[in-house]
């Protein structure tokens, strides 16, 4: 679900990219260099091209963003999750496996999310506080559980338990969804 200003900015991103990847970067960049930072401690320019990179990801996917039921937030932390670890995993292969082979496998990814990254991002949208805010910093911006308990004053083991519950109410309802689509197309 968008706000206000999420859509004013992907408007803006589509009428004027420079002035709209501007106001992206002003209203969450320092969200997006976070999680790219904590994806790649140690490669600052890999990491500022990251950020980069989810720029462009957002400008080129504005007019589909304007028109989904997501947050711009949510997709943005989703994107630069998946393009930092896509750049650690070249980094890493980069560093392990020869440049012939590099070259001949298909090692750079598409850092759009798949229809199922986008169901499970509904879902959690979807959850209740402080459910949904233990699922954003543990698994989109990779914080361990000690620094969420102590971010909203619970006791790691509270993280822990949510997060447990949590995961396997989304496996049950994401199960129940693809079902669903499955009979829907087995209908047609």
């Amino acid at each position: 679900m968008h706000t206000t200003n999420d859509a004013a900015l992907l408007e803006l991103l589509e009428q004027d990219p420079q002035a709209g990847l501007a106001a992206v970067l002003d209203a969450y960049g320092g969200m997006i260099n976070a999680i790219v930072r904590r994806v790649l401690p140690d490669a600052a320019e890999d990491a500022e091209e990251c950020v980069a990179d989810v720029l462009v990801a957002a400008w080129r996917s504005a007019p589909q963003l304007a028109r989904g039921h997501h947050s711009l937030k949510g997709w943005l932390c989703v994107t630069a999750r998946n393009t930092a670890i896509t750049r650690w995993r070249a980094l890493r292969r980069r560093q392990a496996v020869p440049l012939d082979e590099a070259l001949a496998g298909d090692w750079l990814l598409s850092p759009q999310p798949t229809d199922a990254e986008d169901t499970i991002q509904a879902l959690v949208d979807a959850m209740d506080e402080p459910d949904r805010t233990i699922f954003i910093r543990r698994y989109y911006l990779l914080e361990p559980s000690r620094e969420i308990a102590q971010a909203l004053g619970m006791q790691e083991h509270n993280v822990n338990v949510r997060l447990s519950r949590g995961r396997d109410r989304l496996r049950r309802q994401f199960t129940a969804l693809q079902k669903e689509e499955t009979r829907y197309a087995n209908a047609l």
